[in-house]
């Protein structure tokens, strides 16, 4: 297949993406396929365009949010919030020497599970100074795994009939990225969407702590660490929302247009999963990102049904 072919495929589910007949598991689904088939022709760009239209979207699913329900979700959460992250992080350095894994390797995975995905690995990676293949692998078991979760956590939230509120919390505190979240809490339902949305912001939060932890642990004097601004902007749209009466002649319209930004953000991270992806992987690390996804999603889940 010619280069120009693969654009024009490309462009067209790119284009397809954006209308109201394709949900954000369905876009995910045709990354998928568009990636091992005809194969993703501006794959350079293609991490790029994903963070800075996954925070575009979310800002504007601000919009849609209301401060006081926002603070009482991101309250409820807290200690569970706590809880999953060190207990995650415990653990995967545990099953990382027990398996033997690279440490930075190791430590990535842990992080991506622990607090919100790719944006952990990016924001954790230069503190640990790992080199190319170690946030490489890190970021393939957690793109993996996350897209798996986009289509599974429904049917289990359906199977189990959890309410707005616990699959809410259970999506931000079990899914690793937030794209996927927010993807599968709005296929939920509207309140389950809010919830996880703000959990799951007040989550990417720890990233600065356990960064600085990191740089600690491993040795790294700089401390250079990826702040994650686009959260203020989040909250600013909610306060805007809330207290801006205004607000609500444009409200509509962004948050119909985050959602778009959410399908075409779930598109992109499935074009960006192909073979050599998955060849890079490996079976231990894969394995660790399996055993720590499972043991956040049981524990979580068992903790919100009865303690919650």
């Amino acid at each position: 297949m010619s280069r120009t072919q693969q654009r024009i495929i490309f462009i067209l589910l790119l284009l397809f993406c954006m209308t109201s007949i394709v949900t954000p598991p369905f876009a995910l689904l045709l990354g998928l396929i568009v990636a091992n088939l005809s194969g993703h022709p501006y794959l350079p760009l293609n991490h790029k365009a994903t963070h800075i239209l996954l925070q575009l979207s979310v800002v504007g699913l601000g919009f849609g949010m209301n401060v006081n329900n926002a603070f009482l979700a991101g309250k409820e959460g807290f200690i569970l919030t706590i809880a999953s992250i060190f207990s995650t992080l415990i653990l995967g350095t545990l099953i990382g020497k027990w398996f033997n894994i690279e440490k930075k390797t190791s430590h990535l995975i842990s992080c991506g599970t622990a607090i919100c995905g790719g944006s952990a690995i990016a924001a954790i990676a230069p503190v640990i100074k790992s080199d190319e293949k170690q946030t490489s692998v890190a970021l393939g078991v957690i793109f993996i795994l996350n897209s798996v979760a986009l289509f599974l956590f429904p049917v289990v939230g359906h199977w189990l009939e959890l309410s707005q509120k616990e699959f809410g919390l259970w999506c931000a505190i079990a899914i690793h990225d937030t794209s996927s979240v927010v993807g599968a809490a709005n296929k939920y339902g509207f309140e389950a969407l809010q919830i996880a949305t703000t959990v799951k912001l007040a989550r990417a939060l720890w990233i600065i702590p356990i960064a600085l932890i990191t740089s600690v642990v491993f040795k790294n004097e700089s401390r250079k660490i990826k702040i994650p601004y686009f959260i203020g902007l989040f909250i600013l749209a909610m306060l805007t929302n809330t207290y801006v009466p205004q607000t609500a002649l444009i409200a509509p319209y962004l948050v119909s247009i985050a959602k778009i930004g959410l399908t075409l953000t779930l598109f992109l991270i499935g074009a960006g999963l192909n073979r050599n992806l998955l060849k890079t992987v490996g079976i231990k690390p894969f394995f660790q990102g399996i055993l720590l996804w499972i043991f956040i999603a049981i524990a979580s889940l068992v903790a919100i049904i009865y303690l919650n």
